[in-house]
């Protein structure tokens, strides 16, 4: 399609000596004589590049483009003008017309090179600025939080609230439930927006790498440096940088992130030059940091620093209901990606789908969808193209009986001694079955029923995950 290009002058001549270079050029071109029919075809036409006289009787070129603005931002507009002395546009008014977003200024008489090479870069500009918004798009849709669940929501106050502020977040939650993804909604929605986005997956760098990785390096600071290094934290600058995995990260490597995020300064290995950085940390962990800190595997200053907005991310068992809407979200995203045929699913391949235990949360539903999409014939998947959960190696154990609501009895002695092996094996059934209980006892309420057998909200959380406790499957 050829590109549309409006001219908007007065004069004839001029209209005539543009239409002629451009249409030989193979443009497509509408004109119009006055500023009022130049913003009604913008707005009908939605033309790829404006021609814009300044001096023009009635609505002149600058209270056109005031007009265009507040139509599109996108649309380039060249600005065309006589010599002030002549009667042309002064300087003033060209100044202010690139302030209101011209793309360029052309005098009066306009040559055929002039005009020439100014359409193609303008085009060309406004095809680059289209496709980096497509490409935004497509990123925002990839990294996008798909759901409505309650404890979703939950998740998407506690962003709404952290993204505004500079506050250091650390996120938790087991392997695959979309950590990443709340790191960058926070990014998102922050005033460091326009800032980069750096991410670092601690557990992936080898130790003796991961310093040079985050600090940067200077030439010849260690074998194998052979040219200097920009780190990590300073390429966030004025940004975010996000820490994934935190909870693998060695003792020396958190003390030298401790000092950036408390003096907002660091040191390249090999040199003493103190850099200022300032960039906002957002952490993510599988891991329990208070037991690491127990242990002597995390530092106890840097969790408190890091843990000044905690946000808990549910696995996908505790919110299966979401689990159509991403199917549906995997499935139009990896169709468009692979070039896949795009395929629906039924009620019943979806209600199997809900039922799964989905161990690897988000990522292994994902995964799961793509393998439907490639090794489903047809155009659609029910119940029986979806494996049975109870054939995977993994698949998540019956669950342990309990006492009933409202009491704390053992479990019954014949049981325990008939059908438990090990004395490990026993400890963890009852406090499995405690911890149901105390949690009917309060109607589900996690703080509530921390507090009352105390221990930490997270330890019971993370005690919930280790031996699927949910509302769900033991609330009755």
């Amino acid at each position: 399609m050829k590109p549309r290009i409006l001219i908007v002058d007065d004069e004839q001549s001029i209209r005539d000596t543009l239409r002629m270079i451009l249409e030989y050029e193979g443009y497509d071109i509408i004109q119009a004589a006055n500023g009022d029919d130049a913003v009604r075809l913008i707005e009908r036409e939605a033309p790829d590049l404006v021609f814009l006289d300044i001096k023009m009787p009635g609505m002149d070129g600058i209270e056109v483009l005031q007009k265009v603005r507040h139509l599109t931002d996108t649309t380039p507009i060249v600005v065309i003008s006589g010599h002030a002395d002549q009667g042309g546009a002064s300087s003033s008014e060209a100044a202010q017309a690139m302030k209101l977003g011209a793309r360029d200024f052309i005098e009066k008489p306009p040559t055929q090179d002039r005009i020439l090479v100014t359409v193609r870069n303008a085009l060309d500009s406004s095809r680059l600025r289209s496709e980096v918004r497509s490409f935004r798009k497509d990123i925002e849709k990839r990294y996008q939080i798909v759901g409505d669940s309650s404890p979703l929501q939950t998740v998407r106050d506690s962003i709404h609230k952290a993204a505004p502020t500079n506050a250091t977040v650390l996120i938790w939650g087991e392997s695959g439930v979309g950590k990443e993804l709340v790191a960058r909604a926070i990014h998102r929605e922050s005033l460091r927006r326009d800032g980069p986005f750096v991410q670092v997956n601690c557990a992936a760098i080898p130790d003796e790498l991961i310093e040079s990785e985050l600090f940067g390096h200077e030439k010849g600071s260690f074998t194998g440096a052979t040219d200097r290094q920009i780190g990590k934290f300073e390429q966030a600058d004025k940004g975010t940088i996000f820490l994934d995995e935190v909870g693998d990260m060695s003792l020396k490597t958190q003390a030298k992130v401790l000092r950036v995020l408390q003096e907002q300064e660091l040191e390249r290995l090999g040199s003493n030059r103190v850099i200022k950085v300032d960039v906002r940390v957002i952490a993510a962990t599988n891991k329990n940091l208070e037991e690491a800190i127990n242990t002597g595997a995390f530092r106890e200053d840097l969790f408190y620093r890091l843990n000044v907005v905690p946000i808990h991310v549910p696995p996908l068992r505790e919110r299966r209901e979401d689990i159509p809407s991403l199917v549906r979200h995997f499935a139009d995203l990896l169709a468009r990606e692979n070039n896949f045929r795009r395929k629906t699913f039924s009620s019943l391949a979806m209600e199997k789908l809900k039922q799964r235990h989905w161990r690897g949360n988000i990522r292994e539903l994902r995964n799961a969808v793509e393998r439907l999409l490639i090794m489903t014939s047809g155009d659609g998947i029910d119940a029986r193209d979806v494996p049975d959960d109870a054939a995977r190696p993994d698949a998540a154990p019956a669950a342990v009986p309990v006492p009933g609501p409202g009491t704390t009895a053992a479990l019954p002695p014949e049981l325990v001694w008939a059908s438990i092996p090990t004395l490990q094996e026993f400890k963890s059934i009852t406090e499995r079955a405690y911890l149901v209980t105390k949690l009917r006892d309060n109607n589900w309420n996690i703080s509530k029923t921390a507090e009352l057998i105390d221990t930490p909200r997270s330890n019971l959380y993370k005690k919930l995950e280790q031996y699927q406790i949910s509302e769900e499957r033991d609330g009755k």
